[in-house]
């Protein structure tokens, strides 16, 4: 294992990106990522090779050339930006990056900025020379967008620069601590697919004064959206569900029927009434989700509205795709219903995964079992969309791994996801660093072995 990184350097890095407020509403003028990519020149004291598609969407990559040519190369790619808050929720400073109690609070911490600023700290040492290059090429990748789709970040490197991010071996998000009675560390291998639709109704203007059988554009929607609301959602247990529900810790007959189909509905609910938060978790792996986030009708009070829109987060697990997503809404709605409303696709990708074996995963095992004394590894498919379906698109392996302390259990971490109060401990950030810096030398050590 290479020599331990002061925590202090890796919290003063987060503390700095937390209070760049690289906030990422979803339009292409926010994020403002050349401020983070700013601070990460500085800190590495080079310029590296930057990227703007849209004015202050900067995403930033150096790169550490390897000894051996045409060795494969591994991509640390973390984000730079972070999702808005609403500030009255938050017991502190959403971007004042405060250390209280042990943690530092803010905005990012835990998505992924924690991850971000470890990973540049390990690069560091590499590129600074301190520690020897790898035999293929070490690349740190800061990129701008993750969190509206990576379209101005990850998404556009691998479509106009794929020369900057080669497809080899990936570690990115989402870190997570284990779960409550499981032995193993959680490994994101998997991830769901984003279907995000836009729902579009026409309705007939008129005085709001006189609603009587009026063709209100608004109410057309919204009851659509209450049916999918109510609806079961279709389901599916894929490979990779399977392997965390066995290894989880779960007591081994709500671990059978959580796999089950059949049962796998009352299973979640008895699981909410010991982990609201893991059940949710549950749900979300193992079925199509549908989920409005954004409405949009009407021009003035008085006025019937003939146009209205929302937006629907529509994720589909592995076994699932469009297909799917289409038979569920024409199901729920009915065809004549269904077929009065425009749906409009607006970000599509199939669900997708990495395999839980070769010099990557092991790396991670070796660097796991110095730290902890366990090399058990836990292969977790989560519901979220990250950096990781561009580059396995292209063939890379990609996995997310951090390793937190027990001041945050699985269930605490996936509520402060994108929620208030996000915070991340001291301890934990030193632990992520340890495990990153001797993934990425094990990686090196793998690699040279089997070339030898």
């Amino acid at each position: 294992m290479p020599a331990a990184i002061p925590t202090g350097e890796v919290v003063e890095l987060l503390q700095t990106m937390i209070r760049n407020e690289c906030v990422n509403d979803g339009t292409p003028d926010s994020g403002h990522e050349v401020r983070s990519v700013a601070t990460l020149q500085h800190y590495l004291g080079a310029e590296g090779e930057v990227v703007e598609p849209h004015p202050g969407r900067q995403s930033v990559v150096f790169k550490v050339p390897g000894t051996t040519p045409g060795g494969p190369a591994l991509v640390l790619l973390p984000h730079l930006d972070v999702v808005p808050v609403s500030p009255s929720g938050w017991s502190r400073d959403p971007f004042g990056a405060e250390i209280h109690h042990g943690f530092v609070w803010g905005r990012g911490t835990i998505d992924m900025l924690n991850v971000t600023a470890a990973m540049a700290a390990v690069f560091s040492r590499y590129h600074s020379g301190e520690l020897a290059p790898l035999p293929g090429d070490l690349i740190l990748a800061g990129v701008a967008d993750e969190e509206a789709g990576g379209v101005l970040g990850a998404g556009w490197l691998a479509e106009h620069r794929p020369d900057l991010l080669p497809a080899d071996y990936v570690l990115t998000e989402i870190a997570t601590p284990h779960v409550a009675g499981g032995g193993g560390l959680p490994v994101t291998v998997a991830e769901k697919g984003p279907s995000w639709k836009v729902l579009r109704t026409r309705g007939t203007p008129g005085h709001a004064s006189q609603p009587y059988q009026s063709d209100n554009a608004l109410v057309s929607l919204v009851t659509a959206i209450a049916m999918l609301d109510a609806a079961d959602e279709p389901a599916a247990v894929c490979d990779e569900w399977a392997a965390f529900a066995a290894g989880a810790g779960f007591p081994d007959d709500l671990a059978a029927r959580l796999v089950d189909a059949q049962r796998l509905d009352r299973a979640i609910d008895e699981l909410a009434e010991i982990d609201e938060a893991l059940a949710r978790f549950a749900h979300a792996c193992t079925h199509l989700t549908v989920a409005p986030t954004i409405l949009n009708a009407g021009t003035k009070s008085n006025v019937i509205p003939d146009a209205a829109e929302a937006d629907l987060d529509i994720r589909i697990v592995p076994g699932q795709d469009e297909s799917t997503v289409d038979d569920h809404l024409r199901k729920v709605l009915g065809p004549a219903r269904y077929d009065r409303i425009e749906v409009i696709d607006k970000v599509t990708f199939p669900s997708n995964a990495s395999p839980a074996d070769g010099p990557l995963w092991e790396a991670i095992g070796d660097a796991a079992e110095t730290l902890t004394g366990s090399r058990r590894r836990l292969p977790t498919l989560i519901p979220v969309t990250t950096d990781a379906r561009f580059m396995r698109g292209r063939g890379a392996v990609a996995y997310g791994v951090g390793l937190f302390d027990a001041r945050m259990t699985f269930g605490e971490m996936l509520q402060l996801f994108h929620g208030h109060d996000e915070r991340v401990s001291l301890g934990s950030i030193e632990a992520t660093t340890a495990l990153l810096a001797g993934t990425v030398d094990r990686f090196g050590a793998r690699i040279a072995e089997a070339a030898s």
